[in-house]
């Protein structure tokens, strides 16, 4: 480093350590602090946190904020015609479904825009009015969301615990909407149920004998477990109902099955249903049959149509 200026100062020096800080500092360090959304006077939510830096710099005021899971930077200028800025970074990789959607909420609070404050015991240190975010990220935040509540509940029910995953599949996002609504009490139509295998008991009677020649019945089939696969773990539910007004054995297995009584070897032999007219089968939780026929529920997953 070169300095320039009187004799006993000027000259170079080497092996130097320059350190930048914040010119002021107007709170210690690690002080406890809330971020709180507002309406008017009236609190509409508050996220406890640390507040890690409070400074003033040339052009402006500077907060930083850590909260479980994410980090708040604020950079306000002195100017009153210039654009604050605002960022929340955060990471859900590691946290459990509850933890993730705190940060989650607080992310969609602060899309959402409006009034806020960060506020220590000594009372509110900075804060705001902030714009709204673009309605597509919103919408993206709103998914996600949907997706935490929905692991959150079934991992509750099933007692297994684990780190929401780094991804998923179309498949298993359908899967535990469908596992989140049975537990809720509703009866669902599964788009992954497109088809049932059922065996005979053997008798052989006219009735049987029409419904394996593909004559459409109604269908009203117990099973003992239901179970998904999430994140490579196997999640079981408990018993269910599979049921459709109308079904139909599938032609190749009913003439199989047509075959095998006449043999003498119908117990045991195996057939096909499906809906009819392309539909689904629809499942309720066998706890929560309790009246006539259930009425299946949407799914409502975005950008998914919903089954029939």
């Amino acid at each position: 480093m070169t300095v320039t200026g009187p004799q006993f100062l000027a000259g170079e020096r080497h092996d130097v350590e320059v350190r930048w800080g914040p010119a002021e500092t107007t709170v210690p360090a690690e002080v406890d602090a809330d971020l709180v959304f507002l309406d008017g006077d009236r609190v509409t939510a508050s996220y406890p946190g640390t507040l890690k830096h409070l400074g003033r710099g040339v052009i402006g005021r500077s907060v930083r904020m850590e909260l479980p899971g994410s980090e708040l930077q604020l950079l306000t200028p002195y100017d009153s015609g210039a654009t604050a800025s605002l960022t929340l970074a955060f990471s859900l990789e590691g946290l459990e479904p509850p933890a993730a959607l705190r940060v989650l909420r607080i992310h969609r609070r602060i899309a959402a825009g409006g009034a806020f404050e960060i506020r220590t015991v000594k009372g509110p240190v900075e804060g705001g009015e902030m714009p709204s975010s673009p309605e597509a990220e919103r919408l993206q935040s709103a998914r996600l969301q949907l997706f935490l509540e929905d692991l959150d509940v079934v991992q509750r029910h099933c007692e297994q615990y684990f780190p929401v995953p780094g991804e998923f599949t179309t498949k298993e996002r359908i899967a535990l909407r469908i596992a989140r609504l049975l537990l809720d009490g509703h009866c669902v139509i599964s788009p992954l149920l497109p088809q049932v295998h059922v065996a005979s008991n053997g008798r052989d009677t006219p009735a049987v004998r029409a419904r394996l020649g593909g004559e459409p019945h109604a269908v009203w089939l117990p099973f003992e477990e239901f179970t998904l696969q999430i994140a490579r773990r196997r999640l079981e539910l408990g018993p269910v109902i599979v049921f459709h007004k109308k079904a139909a054995v599938e032609p190749d297995s009913g003439r199989a099955a047509l075959t095998a009584l006449d043999a003498g070897r119908g117990d045991g032999a195996k057939a096909t249903l499906r809906p009819v007219d392309g539909e689904r089968f629809r499942l309720v939780l066998q706890r929560s049959v309790t009246g006539p026929e259930p009425v299946p529920v949407p799914l409502e997953l975005p950008s998914f149509p919903e089954p029939r």
